[in-house]
């Protein structure tokens, strides 16, 4: 019997997009392809990640260093302000069917918990976020040095909610190998393509691992 389901943060209750204008790509008149190539770096994003960079300024300065031009101290302050913008943005602007949808897992009693590969600036605004009042706690790998999918952090979370694997229901858009994860600790898993849909070899990757598979964020619901 389910009675809790976790989800991911990233393309599965939000999406970080870009704004139109002053982004961090156009402060450093970059297309966002090469923006990219510096922002998520594997062996960067880890460093991130595992909250081993705590200051967000040197975030910033770790993914501007590899840039093969001068940016100076300004232009670093405005990438800053821009990502922090971004990330704010995102974890306020949250559609009608996801919040309706976590509000019918608390009327049902369900536990809901959040087990998300994070860095210090992705999850700064979190508790500003209408989303956390619907969570009974947050996991965030920069907080807790464990990435997913490393069966430690859906440990971590689990015990944070006093509940077994086989009471868990894990929601993701299957990034980070994260739904292969939750299997491995003995999680039911569902994958989510609410927020983005996958290329056809990405989603047969992803479906490998997963119980169920979803297009609407409300047909979460019917997994339970």
């Amino acid at each position: 019997m389910i009675k809790a389901v976790f989800f991911d943060l990233f393309f599965t209750l939000i999406i970080p997009e870009y704004e139109k204008e002053n982004n961090e790509f156009d402060i450093l008149s970059l297309s966002v392809h090469e923006w990219e190539k510096y922002a998520e770096d594997e062996l960067l994003y880890r460093e991130r990640a595992l909250g081993l960079i705590k200051s967000e300024m040197e975030i910033i300065e770790k993914i501007v260093s590899g840039i093969p031009f001068q940016i100076s101290n300004i232009q670093k302050e405005e990438v800053l302000a821009a990502r922090r913008r971004r990330m704010k943005a995102a974890l306020q602007n949250i559609s009608g069917e996801i919040l309706n949808t976590l509000e019918m897992l608390k009327e049902r009693n369900f536990k809901i918990g959040l087990i998300s590969n994070a860095d210090v600036i992705d999850c700064k605004y979190w508790s500003q976020s209408q989303l956390s009042s619907y969570f009974d706690d947050a996991v965030f790998s920069c907080n807790v040095g464990f990435l997913k999918p490393d069966k430690r952090i859906y440990e971590l979370a689990m015990k944070k909610l006093e509940v077994f694997p086989n009471e868990c229901l894990f929601v993701g858009d299957g990034g980070s190998n994260e739904l292969y994860g939750a299997r491995l600790t003995g999680m039911k898993t569902v994958f989510t393509e609410a927020l983005e849909n996958k290329s056809d070899d990405k989603r047969n990757s992803i479906m490998k691992y997963a119980d169920y598979h979803i297009k609407q964020f409300s047909e979460v619901l019917n997994c339970l």
